[in-house]
């Protein structure tokens, strides 16, 4: 998958409580999260942050508990994929199965600045930097990692495996 986005840069050890704050746990519903996603480190993210915007981050983002809300709200305000130096696994794993997908890319993370436009393909582990025009090389996703992002998560993976199946099953 390929994006294009704003980043907003965030520092290291960025923990769930900090993405979406404890007092906020009662709803699912990711708008109303994300009325509330990194309100903590910038009360006005939420109002500012675009459709297709980016996240970057230092090391061990999404450290902390094992919450799904974190990557619900940073998906539910529009976020469309995470650049960090490194995820805690937890958080990468629940990232996934909703369909946000992250990259790992340490150099950039070193060298991005707030505001600067990423261009992201997944598929290939490809990332420009519009500003400086300097290309770099993440990890692509595994392609069973892209299956589920590309489809919106893992249920609905699942679901159009199941489908596909009883399909030909039926052909």
């Amino acid at each position: 998958m390929q994006y294009r986005g704003r980043i907003w840069k965030f520092g290291d050890d960025i923990d769930t409580d900090v993405i979406i704050p404890a007092r906020h746990l009662l709803t699912h519903d990711p708008k109303e999260l994300a009325a509330h996603v990194m309100e903590d480190i910038d009360p006005e993210f939420s109002k500012k942050v675009q459709e297709g915007d980016i996240i970057v981050a230092g090391k061990n983002f999404g450290c902390g508990s094992s919450r799904e809300h974190a990557p619900i709200a940073i998906k539910g305000a529009g976020v469309a994929v995470v650049v960090a130096k490194s995820f805690a696994r937890i958080y990468y794993r629940n990232s996934i199965n909703i369909g946000l997908p992250l990259v790992e890319c340490p150099e950039l993370v070193d060298e991005a600045e707030d505001g600067d436009i990423l261009e992201i393909d997944t598929t290939e582990g490809a990332i420009i930097n519009t500003r400086t025009g300097k290309e770099y090389s993440a990890k692509p996703h595994a392609p069973y990692v892209q299956e589920i992002v590309n489809a919106g998560g893992l249920i609905e993976a699942v679901t159009a495996r199941v489908a596909a199946r009883k399909a030909s099953a039926t052909a």
